[in-house]
């Protein structure tokens, strides 16, 4: 199958013909003619070439808080792209039908033709202040989203990554000075729950998690809340706790997991369990702690100083918002976050 190539970043010969990709924590030995463990990084002749650079399989104007990041520019439409592809094979994904595309239609890569430049334009056009590399893992299409953002911030248009986290040191300080947003799923405190149910390991992400803290981007996290496999209160409770310990302004948001893709035998989560964890994270000290996938509960900002209400949301929209500076107006608290 013919397909378009562009030039990787981050990689180097490996020798006998092979590349080392250093793009993410797999950091794939790569023969010639293979691929990553993403499905959409090839090898040809010693050179590592992305397939989907500029192949746009979604695109839409969504609110940030969708993403979710309740603590960036509220209220605010992003605009959202995504390629096909993914690092991670999570048995549970939401998006399993672009994420894992490649694997499941033998290395085929689809999308809509756009450039970096079109796609600054387009923000511009929609009055979008954000761009939002979501829906799959955007390191897997690193080289558009890097020269999409470094446009972008050119232009006064902040850039978000919605991440597994798995991006290596280098992805990371090469995006950092374009990236002012990441929000990063934490799926578990167990390093066999990632090796058995995405093909991964826990500690990348957590490093991730505190580099890009160090780096300055702003960051918040999500756990996908699983009945029967992440849902226990220890092993929520270490995960607090080391969010806590990386810094308590981290926004931690709790999402109710729904059966999906190859997770069709675990039940919903109920409502109690998500409680249950919030409450585990207010215990173990970080200061804001919400419910996904739950409309109507546990979607407000509160004050960390007086307590008071500052954001009342439902679903991804805000109703009301009383922070116009990042500062309580009853208490005058600072409110860690991006806000203007």
């Amino acid at each position: 199958m013919q397909v378009d190539m562009q030039k990787a970043m981050l990689w180097e010969p490996a020798g006998e013909g092979r590349v080392r990709c250093q793009l993410c924590a797999h950091r794939c030995l790569i023969p010639e003619g293979g691929r990553g463990r993403c499905a959409v990084r090839v090898n040809r002749a010693g050179t590592l070439y992305s397939l989907v650079y500029g192949r746009l399989v979604s695109q839409a104007l969504d609110p940030i808080e969708k993403k979710p990041l309740f603590h960036f520019l509220p209220g605010a439409p992003a605009l959202s792209i995504a390629t096909v592809g993914c690092n991670f094979q999570c048995e549970f994904c939401q998006n399993w039908e672009i994420s894992q595309y490649p694997r499941e239609h033998d290395g085929a890569v689809l999308g809509e033709r756009l450039t970096p430049q079109q796609l600054v334009a387009q923000a511009k056009s929609a009055g979008a202040p954000i761009i939002a590399y979501t829906y799959t893992e955007p390191t897997v299409f690193f080289e558009l989203a890097y020269e999409t953002a470094r446009l972008a911030a050119q232009e006064g248009i902040r850039n978000v990554f919605v991440s597994n986290g798995y991006l290596s040191e280098e992805a990371a300080r090469e995006i950092s000075p374009y990236l002012h947003g990441i929000n990063i799923d934490l799926k578990s405190f167990s390093d066999e729950f990632y090796r058995r149910h995405c093909g991964a390991s826990l500690q990348p992400v957590l490093d991730t998690i505190e580099r890009m803290v160090g780096l300055g981007v702003w960051v918040e996290v999500t756990t996908l809340v699983i009945p029967g496999w992440n849902d226990s209160s220890e092993e929520l409770s270490w995960l607090a706790e080391f969010l806590r310990g990386v810094s308590p302004d981290i926004p931690w948001h709790i999402s109710r997991f729904v059966p999906a893709f190859r997770a069709v035998d675990r039940p919903p989560t109920p409502v109690s369990t998500l409680r249950r964890a919030r409450q585990i994270g207010l215990e173990a000290g970080l200061k804001f702690v919400y419910l996904g996938n739950v409309p109507g509960e546990g979607e407000e900002t509160f004050c960390p100083g007086c307590g008071g209400l500052l954001i009342r949301r439902h679903g991804f929209y805000v109703l009301e918002n009383r922070l116009s500076d990042g500062h309580c107006p009853d208490c005058g608290a600072e409110v860690p976050g991006v806000w203007t």
